[in-house]
């Protein structure tokens, strides 16, 4: 196992150029509430997601991890905006997340309507290495959101880990999204958990494939009901989800695979 310490001090002189707002906390004209466009989904949630506050996402099933990925890809990108501007997503997660799940492809993000320019991913050795330093970003007010991706059920990810991250993104205004491929859900301080899997997409003509669609169940809400679903589609020319109108052609997430890497922070020692 790699050393940690100089891959998190990179880490940190890294997110220090996107610092601007850390003297002043929370970033100025940033709403508390993330709209996910999805009509009866943001009523459910009293407007939408919390920004400021930690989000955990699983797979239904193994064959969902791609779509767990695509869909807390989805979030980061609505995440990004905050107040009049769009701020950079930092994704992190550990070499056995890499391995399971493959490198992120810049392609496929950009198919989402993403800008693979926007994103810092990091690899880190860890489950420890990977909090600290998802701590560590959600302390960065500069950054729309932090994705740390975690597979399995490594016992440092207990309820005390996750109070810190909740701490952290509470006090930033950072959206902390943690991706928990092949985990179980466990004792956790998140705002909510999800679990995601593959749904029909709608044909377009000549029956290409449509756009990409989940169905979304909430697992837990801190604060109030849970445990009802909803099939989402994603728009990637508004950058937003909607209510699918017909089923079709089974879903194909742009997530994964062989292509050119996204812009990596440089975290050799």
């Amino acid at each position: 196992m790699r050393e940690s310490a100089p891959i998190l001090s990179a880490l940190r002189a890294r997110l220090a150029k996107h610092a601007p707002d850390r003297a002043t906390g929370r970033v100025e004209g940033a709403s508390a509430i993330m709209a996910l466009g999805h009509a009866p989904l943001d009523a459910y949630l009293d407007g939408g997601l919390r920004r400021g506050q930690l989000h955990e996402i699983f797979a239904e099933e193994g064959e969902d991890e791609g779509a767990a990925a695509g869909f807390v890809a989805m979030l980061g990108i609505l995440a990004q905006s905050r107040g009049s501007s769009r701020k950079p997503l930092l994704w992190i997660r550990t070499e056995k997340a890499q391995r399971r799940g493959g490198r992120f492809h810049a392609r496929g993000f950009a198919e989402l309507g993403g800008d693979p320019g926007s994103i810092l991913l990091a690899t880190v050795p860890d489950a420890l290495a990977l909090l600290r330093g998802a701590a560590d970003a959600l302390r960065c007010s500069g950054l729309g959101a932090v994705v740390a991706e975690c597979h399995g059920n490594p016992a440092l990810l207990n309820l005390m880990a996750s109070r810190r991250l909740t701490l952290a993104a509470e006090q930033s205004g950072v959206t902390a999204l943690m991706l928990r491929p092949g985990g179980t859900p466990a004792p956790s301080t998140a705002h909510t958990r999800w679990s995601i899997s593959a749904a029909p997409s709608r044909p377009l003509e000549a029956n290409a494939p449509g756009a990409p669609a989940f169905d979304l169940t909430l697992l837990r809400r801190r604060a109030g009901p849970a445990g009802k679903s909803w099939r989402l589609e994603w728009d990637r020319d508004r950058r937003t989800f909607d209510e699918p109108k017909i089923s079709g052609a089974p879903l194909s997430v742009p997530v994964g695979g062989q292509g050119p890497d996204l812009p990596a922070i440089p975290l050799s020692a």
